[in-house]
């Protein structure tokens, strides 16, 4: 049995429930938080000291630190952070609201950010730790009727880039999670949707036909395995910097980078001639 203590936020249901018990299940303790920690009474029940739950909204940064501060007293370390709360918000670019625009960025960026920032000093003062932020093949392309859900896990793979670097020192690893479609409900009744604007119908029909709430619970991840990959990403010597979970995200990606270089190549002659020329510098 391992002396290892996870923190897992967004643990309720779907990959960070699963992931809670593939911890479990490698021996190792867990700190599970939830909107409603008591959707996982059903686990506590039999795993005793081994796993602690508690209410946290992401989005009160107080309550974040607050939480976390209690539970480093309470273990005397966090070893890993599971960043993992957030939800997917479907709609156009212009058809979402600023009140769906801003809570989609203060969950799904803000709260990564607090949950970051708060383990940091347990971390740092232990000098080893590993911070898994949860973001998404959603991180690496884009597709439409998800715009904002896109910037939000965007922003959070530059704010993991920064920080792994800024962390190494401490012995601090990070990796980020990319994640494709797994079977939860995360296309379901956890996604919030934008009233549709008609001028968009022929561009963002399909999907939206798609993103309709059906296809929830029937996506090839499995939630389980998922968290058995992340169980041996923390275990491993020599980490990887991103982590794509899925067939779809592990061939998409590769593809997204390809494209992106041989775009970048074609047009270099353009980019170089944007800086003086050598003999003006």
């Amino acid at each position: 049995m391992s002396d290892r203590t996870w923190l897992v936020t967004g643990a309720s249901r779907g990959l960070g429930r699963a992931l809670v018990e593939a911890v479990l299940a490698a021996g190792d303790r867990v700190v599970a938080t939830a909107r409603d920690a008591g959707t996982l009474d059903d686990l506590a029940r039999g795993h005793g000291d081994r796993l602690l739950t508690r209410d946290l909204d992401v989005t009160d940064r107080d309550a974040v630190f607050a939480v976390v501060n209690q539970v480093a007293a309470e273990t005397g370390r966090i070893d890993v952070l599971v960043a993992n709360a957030g939800y997917g918000l479907a709609g156009g670019v212009e058809e979402v609201t600023e009140e769906q625009a801003r809570r989609q960025v203060e969950v799904n960026l803000f709260g990564a950010l607090w949950s970051l920032q708060a383990v940091l000093p347990t971390m740092r003062a232990q000098r080893r730790g590993h911070l898994l932020p949860i973001s998404s093949v959603g991180g690496v392309g884009a597709f439409p009727n998800t715009g904002l859900y896109h910037a939000t896990k965007w922003g959070l793979e530059g704010l993991s880039e920064s920080l792994a670097q800024e962390v190494a020192p401490f012995g601090i690893r990070v990796t980020i999670v990319e994640p494709g479609p797994f079977r939860t409900d995360w296309n379901g009744t956890s996604m919030e949707r934008a009233t549709p604007m008609h001028a968009y119908d022929d561009v963002l029909g399909p999907r939206r036909a798609a993103m309709d709430g059906s296809a929830a619970f029937t996506q090839p991840g499995d939630p389980r395995r998922a968290g058995e990959a992340m169980v041996r990403v923390v275990d491993s010597d020599d980490p990887p910097r991103r982590l794509l979970l899925g067939e779809m995200a592990a061939d998409l990606a590769p593809r997204l980078w390809q494209q992106r270089i041989d775009e970048a190549a074609a047009w270099r002659d353009v980019a170089v001639a944007a800086d003086f020329p050598p003999d003006e510098r």
